[in-house]
């Protein structure tokens, strides 16, 4: 039997399907024309919603399961796979989901949940992708009558997927009235009111298959042609990026909860409707009030032909990535299921980064590359990550030469002293540094380290460029103490005689270019440079991995962590010194 997850596989094709269809129709009527990025974007979180259910079923499926099993106030099975049994849950079903999501909208932290699906400022079916990646974290509450009621496990999944499946195709605004249909049931004229964020539709229409829930609860609202819908919601998010999209209202939730000086307010913070603030907080950090014409204004940074060029092949990429995922995700080991769900969730951050001019596409392909070469090298697939390791570097080395190109001049025509080419210089050895540390042969180490010991020093040349020497003498301290510690773990840990000397050199000079960072950073006091010092913090973090592992004792999952940390750091300082000169 096809399980939750590879039906929605199954089913994908004909959601794109229909949104080509309506992104068709709505382009020849230019009424209501999609825009790319806010289509990619809505689906690049519903397929982040999908993929991270994965690993909430034990919420979803395994509470109701046991609750079902062990507390049921009655059992009749037999009646609840009949045909009026099926009738009956998918109606009790519908009516639970009316109050979860009639509640996650009037309590805060469901509100932080399901807002994810209201955050577009368009309406159409790629809007109906959009969903949350925590609504399984407290929705699961709101189902559990029927399990006390005895319905099955298997028929509560599948009447929750057809409800699901149902709320699709109202979300469009090329459907108009449907008569007697709207009266009964969710439509596509019901929905739009339900999104719009003007004052007389504000949460409205909670119905998912059947809208007489909210005729006998009075929340129903009729669409008023005088009164166009706009969309989106009362605060606009104003980001392509999906982790961010995710986690926007349980940040202001925990800042204004942190930050209140009463201890109740503390907890009605959570629980109050949304946008409801303690006083002290609302005196000490206001919000700008509500302003429906300021929300027809829409959020939309420019493209160049290039990025959407590669937006569009990051996201078919990311497509058939999920659904690779999705199909065998209840087979495979629940490490291999991270592992790839950390690579497409970076692959869906790089996307949205990019749609919104956070980097260009040679630095999205690097940080791709980064996050595939980290899965496959974890998991053992030598064969393609021997493809995607150095494949870092070279793309590393081609932003690098973009930024260079964009470089601004002197008066005499050349590159200004902060050109990068020593960054180039550290890359190239770091990448034969990578090619070394490939091999297993231990004959390749030392020849590694010496390769990453140069691309160190060079990249102290790149940090020392019109700074001072360790301008921050606390981080001086620290990473050499620190350095000084980690070598001192090693020596007792068991560290060949023969590498002792090169190893202490090694520790030495890292510890110095971490040191020489956070002095630049303290100095600049600029995001980029507070980038490149994180990330010569993740090398040193990296580098004791390595030497922990491999000399001391075996660290759980250790070439996932070495990795991913290695590559962050990369990322890190290449972003961090080539920001804003790179197109």
């Amino acid at each position: 039997m096809l399980s939750p997850s590879q039906v929605i596989v199954l089913a994908t094709p004909v959601f794109f399907a229909l949104i080509a269809v309506e992104w068709i129709i709505s382009a020849r009527r230019k009424v209501h024309p999609y825009r790319l990025a806010d289509a990619l974007s809505s689906m690049s979180l519903g397929l982040m919603s999908q993929t991270s259910a994965v690993f909430t079923k034990l919420l979803t499926v395994g509470i109701y399961t046991a609750v079902f099993e062990h507390v049921a106030l009655v059992r009749a099975d037999a009646f609840w796979t009949s045909i009026p049994g099926w009738l009956i849950a998918l109606l009790f079903y519908d009516f639970l989901y009316y109050w979860n999501h009639r509640l996650g909208h009037e309590v805060g932290v469901l509100w932080a949940a399901h807002v994810v699906h209201h955050q577009s400022q368009q309406y159409n079916l790629s809007t109906a992708l959009r969903q949350p990646g925590s609504y399984a974290l407290l929705s699961w509450l709101f189902y559990l009558p029927m399990a006390l009621a005895g319905v099955p496990p298997l028929v509560f999944v599948v009447v929750g997927l057809i409800d699901l499946l149902y709320q699709f195709w109202v979300h469009t605004e090329q459907v108009r009235r449907l008569g007697w249909f709207d009266r009964w049931f969710c439509a596509p004229s019901n929905h739009r009111v339900h999104h719009a964020v003007n004052d007389p539709y504000l949460d409205r229409n909670y119905g998912g298959i059947l809208i007489i829930w909210d005729r006998m609860f009075g929340t129903f609202k009729e669409e008023d042609d005088r009164e166009p819908c706009v969309y989106g919601t009362r605060g606009l998010l104003k980001s392509w990026d999906p982790l961010w999209a995710n986690a926007s209202i349980y940040s202001q939730l925990a800042h204004d909860s942190w930050h209140t000086r009463g201890v109740a307010d503390k907890l009605r913070v959570w629980l109050k409707p949304p946008g409801w603030r303690p006083a002290d907080v609302a005196a000490r950090f206001p919000k700008p009030a509500f302003v429906l014409d300021e929300h027809r204004v829409l959020f939309e940074p420019a493209l160049s032909r290039g990025v959407t060029w590669f937006a569009c092949i990051q996201f078919a990429a990311l497509i058939a990535g999920a659904a690779l995922f999705l199909w065998n995700a209840d087979r495979a080991p629940l490490a291999h299921n991270l592992v790839w769900f950390a690579a497409l969730t970076t692959g869906q951050w790089v996307l949205g980064a990019c749609l919104q001019g956070r980097i260009g596409v040679w630095l999205a392909l690097m940080i791709d590359c980064a996050a595939l070469a980290t899965a496959t090298g974890a998991l053992g697939l030598s064969d393609w990550h021997m493809v995607f390791k150095p494949a870092v570097m070279l793309l590393a080395c081609a932003q690098v030469l973009s930024a260079q190109r964009a470089a601004p001049l002197d008066g005499a025509g050349h590159a200004r002293p902060y050109s990068l080419r020593w960054l180039l210089v550290a890359l190239q050895w770091s990448l034969v540094g990578d090619v070394c540390l490939m091999f297993a042969s231990p004959a390749m180490f030392l020849p590694g380290l010496v390769s990453f010991l140069l691309a160190h020093i060079a990249y102290i040349v790149v940090l020392k460029r019109g700074m001072r020497w360790f301008a921050d003498r606390r981080a001086l301290v620290v990473t050499l103490a620190l350095g000084v510690g980690m070598y001192g773990f090693l020596w007792h840990g068991g560290l060949p005689a023969e590498l002792r000397i090169p190893v202490a050199v090694y520790v030495g000079v890292i510890a110095l270019m971490a040191a020489q960072a956070w002095g630049r950073s303290r100095e600049m006091q600029s995001p980029g440079a507070l980038r490149v010092a994180v990330g010569a913090s993740f090398f040193m973090a990296s580098d004791t991995i390595l030497a922990i592992d491999r000399f001391v004792q075996p660290v759980p999952h250790a070439l996932f962590w070495v990795l991913a940390s290695y590559f962050a750091a990369q990322t890190l300082i290449v972003h961090g010194l080539t920001a804003h000169r790179s197109p």
